[in-house]
């Protein structure tokens, strides 16, 4: 095991905030294996990168010989946490949360060792409590404790509702790291009112308490908002490997630097030394050529990896794409003839319904036929008429 300043420098890699972090060395200079918890409501079967930010630094612990508890919150599934919600979040049924789950696990385990990995369901012990039991936790904290939660806080000055059984949902986290003895646990940074919740209700039962570690959440494509399936600004994990290669080289440079601390294993100093390149005039795209080939092979394979290279590749030398063009950013989604017009490729809207009828309009080289398909919000991507006209846009929420 590696000595405490070296495992504290791991484990800060790009996390977010520590709590408390004098506690956490003291944890590890015990030279224990440490518990570390980190729980994902089964809510949707597919992850996509902005997932794998917890799971990689789950695996870091891994590494450092730790022993990582990876719980599927079945039980807290059919509540809903509603974070980040301005509603409450509709439950999933039983069923819907038990195949969800066997995605999970299929999904995470390209990233965790299975061997060194505990998977665990909360309705292993929730589902044992009784309701004089479920009552009994309700009365560890009060509903005045419970509006500091951002999310709640802001519907009860609204007059928005708050259902009940809401409130039990921190608390069902919260004991989840009583029962699992949790010597850490990780989450976004939106999960910090529950997080901090384990360590109270550890506390309240007479457990030592865990720290907590809060990772950012990722940005999308798009470099503003979060990563998201339903802003489609996102690469999911079982992305075709061309389709991965893509998205990774369309993000920005700026971003690159961002994927690669929270995405790439490569360490902290070969990172330097890729940015020194670029400094000294190295092209970006060869270093995130470098971040699209590792993700495609964690993923899929290095096969995989050098065939979609070879398709990028070819794509690129026909459709030339530069290095430098015009950058637009627009609020609102809108049809393609009507970006194209805004983007100054085209001289109006009939132009760009023609241009596209002709087959003169591409999408990140992907040639396009619908001249008034919608251009989502949350997407960047770059758009080219004819041979020489390109321009990347990005459309805000």
């Amino acid at each position: 095991m590696k000595s405490v300043q070296e495992q504290l420098a791991v484990i800060k890699r790009g996390a977010e905030e520590i709590l408390v972090e004098k506690e956490l060395i003291e944890k590890l200079e015990s030279g224990r294996p440490l518990k570390v918890k980190a729980g994902f409501d089964p809510t949707a079967p597919d992850l996509h990168l902005g997932h794998t930010v917890l799971i990689n630094k789950l695996k870091q612990f891994q590494d450092l010989g730790h022993e990582v508890m990876f719980l599927i919150g079945d039980f807290t599934a059919m509540i809903g946490d509603p974070t980040g919600k301005s509603a409450t979040r509709p439950p999933l049924t039983k069923d819907e949360v038990l195949k969800n789950a066997e995605t999970y696990k299929e999904q995470v385990f390209k990233i965790l060792d299975p061997a060194k990995t505990k998977v665990m369901f909360n309705s292993e012990w929730m589902g044992q409590l009784t309701a004089a039991d479920m009552i009994q936790l309700a009365g560890t904290t009060t509903v005045a404790r419970m509006l500091e939660r951002n999310d709640f806080g802001d519907r009860y000055a609204s007059n928005t509702p708050i259902a009940i059984h809401e409130f039990l949902y921190p608390l069902v986290q919260g004991y989840d790291s009583v029962a699992m003895e949790a010597d850490i646990e990780l989450g976004g940074t939106d999960q910090k009112f529950n997080l901090l919740m384990g360590r109270t209700l550890q506390g309240h039962y007479g457990k030592p308490q865990q720290c907590t570690l809060t990772m950012p959440i990722l940005e999308g494509l798009d470099g503003v908002q979060k990563m998201s399936k339903s802003l489609g600004n996102y690469i999911g994990i079982k992305d075709e490997p061309n389709d991965m290669f893509g998205k990774v080289m369309s993000v920005s440079d700026e971003l690159m630097w961002r994927y690669y601390e929270l995405l790439s294993f490569e360490s902290l100093e070969t990172i330097a030394e890729y940015k020194a390149a670029v400094k000294d005039g190295e092209n970006p795209r060869n270093i995130k050529v470098k971040l699209a080939l590792e993700l495609i092979e964690r993923f899929h394979s290095a096969e995989a990896a050098q065939n979609a290279l070879k398709d990028f590749e070819t794509k690129f030398s026909k459709n030339a794409i530069p290095d430098e063009m015009p950058e637009y950013s627009f609020a609102e989604e809108m049809p393609l003839a009507n970006l194209l017009k805004e983007a100054g490729l085209v001289g109006s809207t009939s132009d760009g319904h023609r241009m596209t009828k002709q087959g003169a309009v591409k999408i990140n080289g992907e040639k396009v036929d619908d001249s008034r398909q919608l251009m989502p919000a949350g997407t960047t991507a770059v758009y080219q008429v004819g041979k020489r006209k390109f321009a990347r846009v990005t459309i805000g929420a």
